[in-house]
């Protein structure tokens, strides 16, 4: 029937597979703009943490502490 239409078997099947990488493409990208909120609440976590619980050995000023031998 499609040599009626004058397109080919091999013109379908090329179709297919630039229509089958084109959704895996466009999914990974729905995928990742998915995730994107949860990224972002991991790297403000992250920085709260390290903003409000990390001990810091330098000295005021920014200079750095003197080595004890």
């Amino acid at each position: 029937m499609l040599m009626l239409t004058g397109v080919s078997l091999l013109g379908v099947l090329a179709a297919l597979a630039v229509a089958t990488l084109l959704m895996v493409v466009g999914g990974l990208f729905m995928i990742v703009i998915e995730v994107l909120p949860w990224l972002v609440l991991a790297v403000v976590a992250v920085w709260l943490y390290r903003a409000l619980f990390h001990r810091d050995n330098r000295v005021a000023g920014g200079a750095p502490s003197p080595k004890i031998q």
